[in-house]
């Protein structure tokens, strides 16, 4: 067993081996990374170590200034006191960077290594290239580092990234870094890539989101996904029709809400850079439905104005309202104005009276109802009076003595009429009354209204002539006159005379029988008419 210890101290280094030395390589390490530098050191033989001690060179004013290390925290001697003189440092910090030195002590002697290692803390350097792209452009991303690296892996918010060049997308932008593959923990500060792109996702919100009142306000909010943001300039509100903004900006008040702000409404957003070819993409129609208790109620009557007693009537209630009137509900007033001065009498929209009666007259109040209130409004219903039953008998009254009247007045007139005829008629009749100048027959006749009198029943005992021309006057009476009553009628006849002669010779009574008198139809020969007064003598 001795003999197998002495064979290993003698292969050992610094155990009967040869002249003083350090033996170390700089080295390159990561920051916040833990390292270990590599050492040994040798020396004569017959030489025990007795101390081993790690400082840090400073070099100012031509000389170096060394600072011993304490293997406490950070620092940690990994060797021995044979050959070995590793150094470990935890979680390099930049203040790490710079020269070490070993030095060791032994019975006889102290050794410092002539020079210095060198140790470089260094990072990873990620960089994309450029840094702000439009989407559909091309990205390069590049890892650089003062240590010589290899394997180098690409992450994108933390997902590995498969190709260091690529064509920007909407889904590239991000955080990127870049590490050593197998090492993963030593990477880069990440480094973001800005990919700028039109409005998506437009979308148009509006508050409160339900039952929107009359008379309340709302606010129209329209929103985007898009880089750069849509400021608030690139906004704009229409209302049914594309034609026209509403208003402009993110946000639209509309204080008082009225059922005619009800419609489609829709928003419309830019930044400036077309997506997809679309440079103003639009929202999708929000439909704004304001709601509102019963207005505008009106009540119309079934026949209209005053109804007849016994007859049938309709009262039909209407109103608008959003929702619609669920109900509605008839009163009549009993009293003066006043809730306890109602009566209900129905509901429904129609109100029927199968007969009409007086207790049925009156005010009538209808009241609609919806979700959000009732509001109502009153009618007069009035009945038609009876007409009064006396009305008829003195119409007829009246009527009858009136007829009698105007009769009274006919006869009286035509009995003065034929009076003063017949005083005429016998002033006509005497001798030489009709005169026989001759100067009167070469006048044109002038036309006569002449009254043919009835004096009494003709007698039989006249000549046949006179009784002749008689009765064909009584002949042409008895077509107007009454038969019953031949005194003193009066028959208005139209005869025209054209004398044979230019002079008139003087006759008796006899001869004018004899001359005959021609008588002509009106419109032959001369058409001068007149009215001859024909006297019958009883």
């Amino acid at each position: 067993m001795a003999s197998v210890i002495l064979v290993i101290l003698v292969i050992m280094p610094g155990v009967w081996s040869g002249p003083w030395g350090v033996t170390f390589n700089s080295q390159c390490a990561f920051r916040g990374q833990s390292v270990v530098i590599q050492c040994s050191y040798d020396y004569p033989r017959g030489q025990r170590v007795t101390s081993v001690t790690w400082f840090k060179g400073t070099y100012a004013l031509g000389r170096w200034v060394l600072t011993a290390l304490s293997y406490q925290g950070r620092f940690e001697y990994l060797g021995n006191k044979l050959s070995n003189c590793n150094l470990r440092i935890n979680n390099l910090q930049d203040t790490d960077e710079g020269a070490y030195f070993f030095m060791f002590e032994t019975t006889s002697d102290q050794w410092m290594s002539r020079k210095y290692l060198s140790l470089s803390v260094t990072e990873l350097t990620a960089a994309v290239k450029p840094t702000s792209v439009t989407e559909g452009e091309r990205v390069s991303l590049t890892c650089t580092s003062a240590c010589a690296i290899q394997n180098i892996v690409w992450f994108r918010d933390r997902q590995p990234v498969t190709n260091p060049n690529f064509q920007a997308s909407i889904e590239d932008a991000g955080s990127y870094h870049c590490a050593i593959r197998g090492r993963e923990a030593i990477r880069s500060v990440s480094v973001a890539l800005n990919v700028e792109y039109g409005p998506r996702k437009v979308s148009l919100s509006v508050s409160p989101s339900r039952d929107v009142v009359k008379g309340s306000s709302v606010t129209f909010t329209c929103s985007s996904d898009a880089n750069p943001a849509v400021t608030e300039g690139g906004y704009t509100l229409y209302k049914d029709t594309e034609d026209t903004p509403l208003a402009s900006g993110q946000n639209h008040i509309i204080s008082d809400i009225q059922p005619s702000h009800s419609g489609l409404y829709h928003c419309r957003a830019s930044n400036h850079i077309s997506s997809n070819g679309i440079t103003f993409p639009k929202s999708a129609n929000l439909n704004l439905d304001v709601q509102y208790l019963p207005e505008n109620i009106s009540v119309s009557v079934d026949p209209a104005g005053r109804v007849a007693e016994g007859s049938s009537v309709n009262l039909s209630c209407s109103s608008a309202a959003n929702p619609a009137a669920d109900s509605y509900t008839w009163f009549r007033r009993t009293g003066s104005p006043g809730p306890s001065s109602l009566l209900q009498v129905g509901s429904g929209q129609v109100l029927s009276l199968p007969s009409m009666e007086p207790s049925h007259t009156g005010h009538y109040l209808c009241l609609a109802r919806n979700p959000l209130g009732e509001n109502s409004t009153e009618l007069l219903l009035l009945m038609q009076e009876k007409a009064s039953q006396a009305l008829p008998v003195l119409a007829g009254v009246g009527v009858t003595v009136l007829v009698i009247f105007l009769v009274a007045l006919v006869l009286l007139f035509r009995k003065k009429q034929k009076h003063a005829d017949k005083q005429q008629t016998m002033s006509d009749s005497r001798p030489g009354g009709r005169g026989s100048d001759s100067s009167a027959n070469t006048e044109k006749p002038d036309s006569l209204y002449a009254n043919i009198d009835h004096f009494s029943t003709p007698s039989p005992s006249r000549n046949s002539d006179h009784s002749g021309q008689a009765g064909k006057v009584r002949t042409a009476s008895n077509e107007y006159d009454d038969p019953s009553s031949w005194r003193e009628e009066v028959v208005y006849s139209t005869v025209t005379i054209k004398p044979r002669e230019t002079r008139l010779p003087h006759h008796t009574d006899n001869s004018l029988q004899d001359q005959h008198t021609q008588f002509e139809k009106p419109g032959e020969g001369d058409n001068s008419v007149i009215y001859a007064t024909v006297t019958k003598h009883s």
